[in-house]
């Protein structure tokens, strides 16, 4: 397996001074440069805070087998977009390593990993699950928009094997659109639901006649979630 590289990155730094972080995760065939982009268009300004600093890392390009293995920056790679088929474990643990040194970086910068809050949109979603659950469960939260994992994903057994161990996983906030494809819907529902069956706390979230996309609805909860978690510790 290659060497973990440095993923580019785009980030809104605090106002004040930053104790805590929040990694936010683009969906496929974004960058985290358009993400960032796109939720301040939505918002009207950037999801930014006075002691939070938000890190939009960009995924690399990989062939991407859905797209007949053209190369696209996507997290991980899928044999199809199925709940049915297996996880292409091999592109998803490498990627788990390479947000690992991302995390790495903000605990060096003297972040608490209890004051780091992992979450992304669609495929980026599906990503923070596997990171948080299976390498990182002692984040301050875990965040999904839009996202599913697959009925037999590997995530479900390690937060039962967490769980069984005495250990503690973060709580998921979990988003999706009525209008999203019916079948997305379906399965995020049937994700949160087995995430919840596995003992881990979640919150799921319909937002009526919401397609494929991010709303101001859903950002401004993400918004007072995070503060519920990462609220800002520094003396007035």
């Amino acid at each position: 397996m290659a060497a973990v590289g440095k993923l580019r990155m785009c980030a809104v730094s605090p106002s004040g001074k930053q104790s805590a972080s929040v990694l936010f995760l683009h969906g496929s065939g974004d960058t985290g440069r358009g993400l960032r982009a796109w939720v301040r268009d939505v918002l009207g300004k950037d999801l930014a805070f006075s002691h939070i600093r938000v890190l939009y890392p960009t995924a690399p390009a990989r062939p991407y087998t859905p797209m007949r293995g053209a190369p696209s920056t996507v997290w991980f790679d899928r044999r199809k977009i199925s709940q049915d088929c297996p996880e292409h474990l091999e592109s998803i643990d490498h990627m788990c390593d390479s947000l690992g040194a991302v995390i790495q970086d903000e605990l060096n910068a003297g972040i608490p990993k209890h004051r780091i809050v992992i979450g992304g949109f669609s495929m980026g979603g599906a990503m923070a699950l596997h990171l948080v659950c299976r390498q990182h469960p002692d984040v301050a939260g875990v965040f999904v928009f839009s996202s599913f994992l697959n009925k037999d994903s590997v995530t479900y057994q390690a937060v039962e094997e967490r769980l069984r161990a005495g250990q503690s996983l973060p709580e998921l906030l979990q988003c999706h659109g009525t209008s999203d494809d019916l079948v997305l819907h379906r399965w995020g529902e049937q994700t949160a639901a087995l995430l919840d069956k596995a003992g881990m706390t979640t919150s799921f979230h319909s937002f009526p006649g919401l397609q494929h996309q991010l709303c101001r609805a859903e950002l401004e909860l993400l918004r007072s979630w995070i503060l519920t978690r990462l609220p800002d510790t520094s003396s007035p």
